[in-house]
């Protein structure tokens, strides 16, 4: 299959899921037809699927990752001992795991199309990353709690693994006990990662944009945290913190040097 067929073959198989969906018409415009296959992903509720759609699906998101361009840590030239700056998408990015700026319920982001890392991440880590963390919290019997992290394999994207942390939400101002929180989900990505033998954590800017939180005061809280406990557990762990903004690229560049 060329790429054109497998993402024809998607769509159709994702609209024939869904009765509601019945009659609508594809795209003949390529650009539509990509955003069609993602708005089907996004919403997809977490359910048994056949091997044929997992063979073509992973084909596909592998492929259109490569044409994107990945990027190697083991290629990136530190900023301080063990510790990277990257601006970049971080879907694309080849390191032991990448961390999940998720929410509450842990499914991954439904709004269709939408800009936020979470969906992001689940869309080019395949349906089998909403079905990994729909099982997690089914064992599980309730919703996130903020601070914590969870684990799961990263499907097709070229990292091995997904960390996922729920940040805190400011709603007004900034109070100590987001600041807290915040800590709370570095420290519980990073001592996970230990615990799996993960050489290497990408970082994406938790709880900043939709979440509220200010752009400087949670990268000064990464930085930090990052590097305390790297101090303190003498950990080797090397640690990337992405950055997609410009601005947040300057907020590191200042704290990093």
């Amino acid at each position: 299959m060329t790429q054109d067929e497998r993402r024809i073959y998607l769509i159709r198989s994702l609209l024939a899921e869904d009765v509601r969906y019945q009659g609508m018409e594809i795209p003949t415009d390529v650009p539509q037809q990509k955003r069609l296959l993602r708005a089907l992903f996004n919403v997809r509720m977490p359910r048994p699927v056949s091997q044929d759609f997992l063979t073509v699906q992973d084909a596909y998101l592998q492929e259109a990752t490569r044409q994107k361009g990945i990027t190697d840590v083991s290629d990136l030239t530190p900023v301080q001992e063990g510790i990277y700056l990257w601006q970049g998408d971080i879907t694309t990015l080849r390191c032991g795991a990448i961390v999940n700026a998720a929410n509450s319920q842990m499914l991954g982001c439904f709004c269709p199309n939408h800009g936020c890392i979470d969906n992001a991440i689940h869309t080019y880590a395949g349906i089998q990353l909403r079905a990994a963390c729909a099982e997690l919290m089914t064992k599980q019997g309730h919703e996130e709690e903020t601070g914590v992290a969870k684990i799961t394999p990263a499907f097709n994207l070229p990292c091995d693994y997904v960390l996922h942390t729920v940040g805190p939400i400011v709603s007004s101002w900034l109070t100590r006990k987001d600041k807290e929180l915040l800590a709370s989900c570095y420290r519980s990505c990073l001592e996970l990662a230990e615990e799996n033998g993960i050489p290497s954590v990408a970082f994406c800017c938790i709880s900043t944009g939709e979440f509220h939180f200010p752009n400087d005061k949670a990268a000064q809280i990464a930085v930090n945290t990052v590097k305390e406990y790297r101090e303190q557990t003498h950990s080797k762990i090397e640690v990337i913190f992405n950055v997609f903004k410009d601005i947040d690229l300057q907020i590191y560049r200042n704290l990093l040097g």
